[in-house]
């Protein structure tokens, strides 16, 4: 059995970003001035710049604009620092780990590594078992390996028993991941969890340097940054050029890459690499106790989680058994109800509610981080550990990374409409403003869609958003602009960032559908992100971004002519900033519309798998 990703078996994964305090301080610094020049260009723009005569425009731009600036606010918080919680050797005894050592015996520490799976190739399970089995730890331990088996596949339970681990599986998929995870912690015992999918392959180091967090009593969960070793490398441009145009091509590859550096086409087409993400975004949470937990390769303490489960069980069968008496006073005409009834209502209640370790929800790692981030009483602690400890399968095609995005898109929009932890007693004010920055992210399409549309307008009907593109405009847009990118090169140091913020642009109809799901009152669906490649290419998945690609180009090739040869109302200076501001949305677009078309260069079958 062979699959696709065998050829890239022998990568590793870049270590964590070194921390300078020099590159650190410059970033605050810039950070600021770019905040202050950025809040000087909101006040003029909503108080001098407004075009009076197209207000119908002018404001939702200036809002949008006003979005992205506080966009930047709490993004700019979450970058501020980094802060490593710092490393302890792994734990020799489960005493190590505990508050107090009383009512409790001294012995190794016990630890389940949970295998999640529903449809996956068993063989692609099978490579995760292994791995599992190579875990290293330098003292004693009892560790016991679990395939959480959601499809109930005969195929899987033998190649369990093959390898020696447990198969675990129920007679139904209520609650979907969370309630396969809950029907395994009910036959299990370990002091910890490691929670896998089903292609997260561990490294022999993983719980060595994991565990040690766990000698603080109220560190709850550890997560290590997902890597996916199967991106593609992308072709050379010099070799790319001349498959299209021959030797010529070539040689303008080879021009092009003295200019700007080495390039390659097809490299990480779905912006898959999550580096950005955890070694930049999640790192940095560190500092607040904020860093939430992402499931596959995160590891939990099952007290944490199983307390934490019980308080929001009470809580919940408090909040209906009271909804339920007041119900019952409303149909009686009473303004009490006796004991008897009131107990009668709560047992009623207890019975009905399902008690789960882990939210049945689509984003149940983030939702049960905010569980355990808001217990006032224990205040548990997450970890994000920025070392890689295991590897994992990218998307592999456009529909894959598109299901993947929506998931993550709809259900914290969802947790946001029914249990906002902005609002949400127990959380600190760091973790509130934390949460908040991952929500608005996902609030970004909105302005998103404006800032695509807003040059379109300009090119079409030469109304402008602004009074006047005059040297005043320039003077407070120019800095703004100057001191962000400056900015925001200082915190990435070290890593490629456009891709990421191209992204970020190009998958607006993504968060507008997930945001309009959730508005709708429709639930998310579990779909497992595939994990073989589609056949075919997906346009569909793109027509909005060719969209506004096409309607662009159509609009610069109108405006310029008109310009040109009709003297029309355009003016050079309007032309000149929307027409940068044109090419920069179609820059943005083109890379998720070049995905929908990409295959690999070296393909297997179809699904990813050949024997």
């Amino acid at each position: 059995m062979g699959f696709y990703f065998d050829r890239f078996e022998d990568r590793k994964p870049e270590p964590p970003l070194p921390y300078s305090p020099w590159v650190e301080a410059i970033w605050q610094f810039l950070l600021v001035i770019a905040l202050v020049i950025g809040g000087w260009y909101i006040a003029w723009r909503w108080t001098s710049s407004l075009n009076m005569e197209a207000l119908w425009y002018a404001i939702p731009l200036v809002v949008a604009e006003t979005g992205a600036y506080i966009g930047l606010l709490l993004f700019g918080f979450n970058l501020w620092k980094v802060r490593d919680y710092p490393m302890q050797p792994a734990p020799s005894d489960i005493l190590q780990c505990l508050e107090t050592s009383e009512g409790h015996l001294s012995r190794p520490v016990k630890v389940d590594i949970f295998i999640a799976t529903y449809s996956e190739d068993e063989e692609l399970v099978r490579l995760s078992i292994r791995d599992a089995k190579k875990v290293s730890y330098p003292g004693d331990i009892t560790l016991r390996i679990h395939v959480l088996d959601d499809g109930r596949r005969e195929a899987m339970r033998k190649v369990c028993d093959e390898e020696g681990v447990n198969y675990i599986s129920r007679g139904n998929n209520v609650g979907f991941k969370a309630g396969n995870l809950r029907n395994a912690m009910e036959q299990t015992d370990g002091d910890f969890m490691a929670i896998c999918d089903a292609d997260t392959r561990l490294f022999p180091s993983f719980l060595e340097n994991t565990l040690g967090y766990f000698r603080d009593p109220q560190v709850a969960w550890v997560q290590t940054p997902q890597w996916f070793y199967d991106i593609p490398e992308g072709t050379p441009l010099p070799k790319a050029m001349e498959r299209w145009l021959g030797a010529p091509g070539r040689w303008l590859g080879r021009m092009a890459e003295a200019l700007m550096g080495p390039i390659r086409v097809g490299q990480d087409p779905f912006v898959n690499d999550p580096k950005m993400f955890y070694d930049i975004i999640m790192r940095r949470r560190n500092p607040y106790n904020a860093s939430f937990c992402c499931g596959a390769g995160s590891i939990h303490r099952r007290e944490a989680v199983m307390e934490a489960a019980l308080k929001g069980w009470v809580e919940q069968v408090d909040h209906e058994s009271h909804r339920r008496a007041e119900e019952f006073k409303r149909l009686t005409q009473e303004d009490t109800i006796d004991a008897s009834a009131t107990n009668m209502l709560r047992q009623h209640t207890m019975l009905e509610e399902e008690f789960t370790p882990y939210k049945f929800h689509v984003s149940e790692d983030i939702y049960t981080s905010i569980v355990l981030h808001s217990d006032l009483d224990r205040k548990w602690k997450s970890v994000m550990h920025p070392q890689v400890e295991s590897k994992m399968l990218s998307p592999q095609d456009l529909l894959a990374w598109s299901i993947q995005r929506f998931k993550y898109a709809g259900g914290t929009l969802d947790i946001t409409l029914h249990d906002n932890p902005l609002t949400r007693k127990g959380l600190t004010t760091s973790q509130r403003v934390l949460y908040g920055a991952t929500i608005w992210s996902y609030l970004g399409g909105i302005w998103n869609v404006l800032f695509l549309i807003a040059p379109l307008i300009y090119l079409f009907t030469a109304i402008a958003p602004v009074s006047a593109y005059s040297m005043d405009f320039y003077v407070h847009i120019l800095p703004f602009l100057f001191a962000t990118e400056l900015a925001f090169m200082a915190a990435y140091w070290g890593l490629a960032s456009y891709q990421a913020k191209a992204n970020y642009i190009s998958f607006f109809p993504i968060n507008l559908r997930a945001l309009w799901t959730v508005l709708r009152g429709e639930k998310i669906k579990f779909p497992v992100t595939p994990k073989d490649r589609q056949e075919g290419t997906f346009i569909r998945l793109v027509w909005a971004q060719l969209a506004v690609i096409a309607l662009t180009v159509a609009g610069l090739i109108f405006a310029w002519i008109s310009y040109l040869f009709f003297y029309s109302h355009h003016n050079l200076d309007g032309l000149l900033v929307n027409t940068f501001w044109g090419i920069n949305n179609i820059w943005a677009l083109m890379g998720i519309v070049l995905a929908a078309f990409w295959k690999p260069e070296q393909d297997t079958e179809p699904s990813g798998a050949s024997t």
